[in-house]
């Protein structure tokens, strides 16, 4: 007789696979659902009642995969759900993991408050200690604020009804995996930090505790598919966060490349005063390097030009959360077969495992933040992003840091305000994330904001966005980096709204976008920014698509100077046509012929 199987949650997979413990439980599949339109629900009892409707987690209520599809404004969303904890965790610690919630989150267990969260794009922790014990039922209610008003870190989403230009349908509550698991209740591992340093071959391992105890320690063990290659162990009693460094054996020494992404094994031990694991994880890693000599960027020492594509991580039935595991692969694979090696992971806080995909398949990304959403109607003063976006981007950058494919950072994207003799918050936050990552992780540049306001003189990278479509213009435009001339993003009326370049790596971060959409005809006029969107006339056909593609990108790639370039974009999405692939990801275009234009020899990386 055949035993039936329990079916899977949706998205089943592991959602930390650079911090891996063997025992988890996944939350993720239906919970009682209602919507709170007045935010008022607290006072009406929803945290004590049953909800009115079910929904799909992770998916948000917004998104067709969720089984709600309700894309009107969502003040507050309620959630609800008991779930029996694992007998066989006895004498464990168990923590509830939340990989995003959009925006303002507060969670109950059994009627307790557990957690309070601000930002929809990063991962937080309630610790349920105390109120969900093995083998027994905790209710779990979860109430998502996201208000249409006021600055706050929204990325693409739309801030008026409808989809228009490049603003998208929001994202409220719940949308990244929702799990449980059981940690050492004396001691235990917080999320390991790696720094490889490719000149001595060499990682440094940062471990924070959550206690020392006498007589313990920490070890580690780096793997490659020859065996164990190297370990280590230090005291744990003395330091919070232990630091090991693990030298791989020369002949053992293998580069993280986008040719050949080779993955070391980590194994993560701590050990109490006998000897015996008390906790313990799985982890990787690889051994790169990302250096500045004057104009040049350099991967391995060696100069890799960034052919990069703008993704921003949108699905039609999921919304800003993939369907699958496999669809978060099939996006980089489409990206590789059009010839980018990379991409600029655009206005979200990508989820982990797309990471962990580029990780394994040699995807060059830098690591962005969501941060449009923080206009306000003053003159001079007019974006105020505010502590919340600092808070997020330090959880961003202690989530992503270990991550061998990011290859730079950039918290901010497209700021713009007129540069005067007044110190605003946009230039206290601009500092303070640039900062922020330089002290979380000095290993990578940094770019203080993509394209318009350079706000921080000694930002490590410099760029522009510039979408001419006419490939002499667009190459005018571009012309006079060697002179130390580039182009600089400037107001409308040629005010500065940035500080000068000082001859940092200079590249294109935006380009292209060029709008087409084969559906629709050519010669259509008037406005179509809801139904249909893009940069510049569209092209005739196909092969005029074809021609401005490869001339727009040909300039960029003739430049020595240029380290790289981001064009805009992979896919499109709902009405920004301007991808190289349609919103359900089907060929848009002889994508051959796109990865021929731009897989030849780049200047920059000619002897």
């Amino acid at each position: 007789m055949t035993v039936p199987q329990p079916s899977l949650p949706p998205r089943p997979e592991y959602p930390r696979p650079q911090f891996v413990r063997e025992a988890w439980l996944n939350l993720n599949g239906p919970w009682q659902f209602e919507t709170d339109r007045s935010d008022t629900g607290l006072e009406r009892g929803l945290l004590d009642r049953a909800l009115a409707d079910t929904i799909t987690v992770p998916f948000c209520p917004e998104s067709a995969l969720s089984g709600i599809g309700e894309t009107d404004f969502l003040e507050a969303v309620w959630y609800r759900r008991t779930v029996t904890v694992p007998a066989d965790w006895t004498g464990a610690r168990v923590l509830l993991h939340f990989g995003a919630v959009d925006h303002d989150t507060t969670v109950w267990a059994d009627g307790v408050e557990v957690a309070r969260h601000r930002g929809g794009f990063t991962p937080f922790t309630a610790d349920l200690d105390g109120i969900a014990a093995p083998g027994a039922e905790v209710t779990l209610v979860v109430r998502a604020r996201d208000s249409r008003h006021g600055p706050q870190a929204r990325g693409k989403q739309a801030t008026w009804y409808a989809n228009s230009h490049c603003h998208y349908t929001r994202t409220t509550g719940i949308w990244q995996t929702v799990w449980m698991e059981p940690v050492p209740r004396a001691v235990a591992l917080k999320r390991p930090g790696v720094t490889p340093e490719l000149s001595s071959g060499t990682f440094f391992l940062d471990l924070p505790l959550t206690a020392n105890l006498p007589g313990h320690r920490v070890r580690a063990v780096l793997s490659d598919d020859r065996g164990e290659a190297v370990a280590a162990e230090a005291r744990a009693d003395l330091d919070l966060c232990p630091r090991l460094a693990l030298t791989v054996p020369a002949d053992r020494v293998r580069p993280w490349t986008p040719d050949d992404p080779h993955l070391y094994g980590l194994r993560l031990d701590v050990l109490d005063a006998d000897g015996r694991v008390v906790d313990t994880a799985a982890s990787y890693a690889g051994l790169r390097s990302v250096a500045i000599h004057g104009r040049k960027l350099l991967l391995n020492g060696e100069p890799v030009f960034q052919r990069l594509v703008l993704d921003q991580g949108y699905y039609p039935d999921g919304l800003m959360t993939a369907p699958t595991d496999e669809a978060l692969v099939h996006d980089i694979e489409l990206a590789l077969r059009a010839g980018f090696n990379g991409a600029r992971l655009h206005q979200k806080v990508f989820e982990e495992r797309f990471l962990y995909h580029a990780d394994r398949l040699g995807y060059l990304v830098w690591g962005e933040f969501g941060d449009w959403g923080c206009e306000v109607g003053v003159r001079d003063d007019n974006q105020r992003p505010d502590a919340a976006y600092v808070a997020q981007w330090l959880e961003a950058l202690e989530r992503d840091r270990s991550h061998p494919s990011i290859v730079g950072w950039c918290p901010l994207n497209e700021t713009y305000q007129r540069l005067h003799d007044r110190i605003t918050s946009l230039d206290d936050v601009t500092r303070a994330m640039f900062l922020a990552a330089k002290l979380a992780d000095p290993s990578r540049p940094v770019i203080d904001a993509s394209g318009y306001a350079h706000r921080v003189p000694e930002t490590d990278v410099y760029d522009s966005h510039c979408y001419e479509q006419d490939p002499a213009a667009f190459a005018e435009t571009m012309a006079g980096l060697a002179e130390d001339r580039p182009y600089v993003n400037a107001a409308p009326d040629g005010r500065p709204w940035s500080a000068p370049y000082r001859g940092q790596p200079y590249f294109c971060s935006e380009f292209g976008g060029i709008w087409w959409d084969p559906e629709t005809a050519a010669e259509a006029d008037g406005d179509q920014s809801g139904t249909s969107w893009g940069y510049g006339a569209r092209p005739r056909g196909e092969e005029d698509f074809i021609e401005r593609f490869t001339a727009l990108t040909g300039v960029l790639l003739d430049d020595p100077e240029m380290f790289g370039y981001c064009y805009t974009q992979l896919t499109d999405v709902f009405q920004e046509r301007n991808g190289v692939y349609r919103f359900d990801r089907s060929d848009k275009v002889d994508v051959a012929r796109v990865r021929a234009a731009q897989t030849r020899p780049a200047a920059f990386e000619r002897p």
